[in-house]
Order: C-alpha cells, then structure tokens, then sequence
C-alpha cells in the first residue's frame, strides 16, 4: 500500500486507528513518500496499523525517475530513518564545503551519474537551465535539494525536507520538519507552515497552526507549542 507523509499525519491527527477498523492481515508493506515523515509517524504504522509489515520509507523524485535511498527487505527498520540508498546509487550528505558529513545534516548530493538521470532539458540548447538546476552549487555534483542526515551507524538516512526550505534564524539552520515533528504532538493542532521572514538585518521564523474543528489557538496553546519546541527541538 502506497500512501504520503501528509495521509500518516492526518490519521494520527483524527486518532484514527486502522487495524481496529478493518482485517489488514494481507498488508505485507507499505511504501511512503511525498514529504519527510515524523518520528512519531513511523511509530504510528506499527502500532496503529500492523506490527508485522516492511514499513518502505522512500525518496527520489519524478527529475531521476527513481529512488535515491529507499527500503531494504534485510535490514531492520530504524524510526525516521530510510533504510538505505537505492542499489548503485552514490548519495552522500555534504557541508557548505562540499566534504562528506555523518551524524549531521547536510545537502543529498549524488557524486556520481546513474542511469537514470536527465541528461538534458528540453528547450534548454546550451544545457545552462539543467546546470543550474543541480550542478551549480557542487561543480559536477548533482545537488537534489534535500537536506538529510546520514547515520554511520546503522547507514540509515533521515530526511528533514527540501534544503530550499530550511531556515537559518541568527545562522542555525533548522529543518522545517523538525518543527512539524514537535508541533503535531500538540492534541489541537491539525497542521502547520514554518516560514522564514526577514526582519530587522536577521530571520525570523513564523510558525501557521491550523487548529482541529472546534479548538481555538489560545494563549495558553501558544504557549504550549512555544514549550514544546523549545524542551524537544533541537
């Protein structure tokens, strides 16, 4: 069964639990993708949904027409972690420098091509568009646009959403997801936007919250989440 990041947080969102409502006894996997799923919903698919299934947390995109790090049937299944890269492919988390990191987050970078890459744009004569779309930060190095953290030790990647969307309040950088992760702990909220804005010569980050039917964004859930991300974000 196929389904996004997005389907698992409304679910859990509504305190929906599938397995009580329907026999899954069929359900050998599920395959996710879309967007960086939280911690919390990794949880939520063995335990609301069925403890014994391959639970395929993938990422690539429709510009390679394929993965870059998915599932792996040997291996076991690490919380907010894609188990490994795709067969072949030489994905790497580099820094601002361009040098291989572990164990913090970097940019996806492919060091070398794979069959499955464009190999050019259309319309794009001088191939400029298609430079400038993945080569143009590391020269030579397909740069996708993800910011992720590789582990040295289980060789999991963890995504933490588009390194375009990524702020950096005072120079830290800070993962949109991981703001998502801590927020939907909140029991009234249903979704929420973190977005940079500049102010006064720095960033500032502004956080939307949709609230579930029936609530209303308070004083004392403000300050709720403002607590909530500062005891658990990084």
């Amino acid at each position: 069964f196929g389904l996004s990041a997005s389907y698992i947080h409304a679910l859990m969102a509504e305190g929906f639990v599938p397995k009580e409502h329907t026999d899954l006894s069929a359900l050998l996997s599920i395959s996710q993708t879309g967007s960086a799923l939280s911690d919390a919903g990794f949880h939520y698919v063995y335990e609301a949904i069925k403890s014994d299934l391959h639970f395929n947390s993938i990422a690539g995109g429709t510009n390679i027409n394929g993965c870059f790090c998915i599932g792996n049937l040997m291996n076991p299944v690490f919380s907010n972690e894609l188990q490994a890269p795709g067969l072949g492919h030489p994905v790497a988390a580099y820094d601002d420098n361009g040098k291989p990191v572990f164990d913090v987050q970097g940019e996806l970078v492919c060091e070398f091509p794979i069959p499955s890459m464009p190999l050019y744009f259309w319309n794009d004569t001088d191939g400029q568009r298609y430079h400038d779309a993945y080569f143009d930060v590391f020269p030579g190095i397909w740069r996708h646009g993800d910011y992720v953290e590789i582990h040295s030790d289980t060789g999991g990647i963890t995504y933490y959403g588009r390194s375009d969307s990524v702020l950096k309040p005072s120079g830290v950088r800070i993962g949109t997801s991981e703001i998502y992760t801590h927020v939907q702990k909140v029991d009234s909220v249903f979704d929420s936007l973190a977005i940079g804005q500049q102010y006064h010569d720095d960033q500032r980050v502004l956080l939307f919250v949709q609230m579930k039917e029936g609530e209303k964004l308070t004083k004392e859930i403000a300050k709720e989440i403002r607590t909530t991300l500062r005891t658990l974000a990084s």
